[in-house]
């Protein structure tokens, strides 16, 4: 995993509206733990992005796409999603996720700052991400899995919602391998600033009606 750059740690006075004005200049906040009381912001040096216009759905996640194998829906539970992307699994026992992020994020989803993806399998939550959306940016910000392909889903799920509300920038905040297969990029800290000046000067509309797994494959690969 790339270094990441503390800049500051902060315990109290963090609330929504800060948030939103760090996200504006490039800033986010992560605890140490799960147990971590603390916040800390972070500025990584390389940001990793998902162009949305160069997104690319792997060619055996289109195929299992086809077959509809979840039920994909939007902002139905928000904290759910949180909690599960805290939990631990394999290879990752600890998590960034704290109960003071849990707090400040759920705020942000009930102002309409804060958005959920998820795929459910019988009604049962089997997956999804969430994120922050500024402007015509969305900052993603963790994903979960407990069905084989349910996170990858929701990821594709949710660039087809940023690209019908108009949005300009993905940001993935680290570029990782998994994020690799989709297209995602790394860029300078420089350049990600230019692209979020951009962005957040932009209108976009972040869209709460769900599409099924076929109707994505169609938008995107035709």
């Amino acid at each position: 995993m790339r270094t990441r750059t503390v800049i500051d740690t902060v315990m109290q006075g963090v609330d929504a509206d800060l948030l939103l004005k760090a996200y504006a200049i490039g800033v986010f906040p992560m605890a140490m733990s799960r147990d971590d009381p603390e916040l800390h912001w972070f500025d990584p040096e390389r940001r990793g992005i998902i162009p949305l216009d160069a997104f690319h759905l792997p060619a055996r996640l289109a195929r299992t796409m086809r077959r509809d194998p979840f039920e994909i829906t939007v902002d139905t539970d928000f904290e759910a999603v949180m909690r599960a992307c805290a939990a631990p699994r394999p290879g990752a026992n600890e998590s960034w996720i704290s109960e003071p992020i849990v707090a400040l994020y759920t705020d942000l989803f009930e102002r309409g700052n804060a958005h959920s993806v998820e795929c459910r399998r019988d009604g049962e939550l089997v997956g999804g991400l969430y994120g922050v959306s500024l402007g015509a940016a969305f900052f993603g910000e963790s994903m979960f899995s407990r069905a084989t392909d349910a996170s990858k889903i929701a990821l594709a799920a949710l660039v087809y919602l940023l690209r019908q509300g108009g949005f300009r920038l993905l940001d993935t905040q680290y570029l990782t391998d998994h994020l690799s297969q989709f297209g995602a990029v790394e860029i300078s800290r420089a350049e990600y600033r230019t692209r979020l000046a951009e962005a957040i000067s932009q209108p976009a509309q972040f869209y709460s009606r769900a599409p099924s797994s076929c109707s994505i494959v169609s938008s995107m690969l035709g």
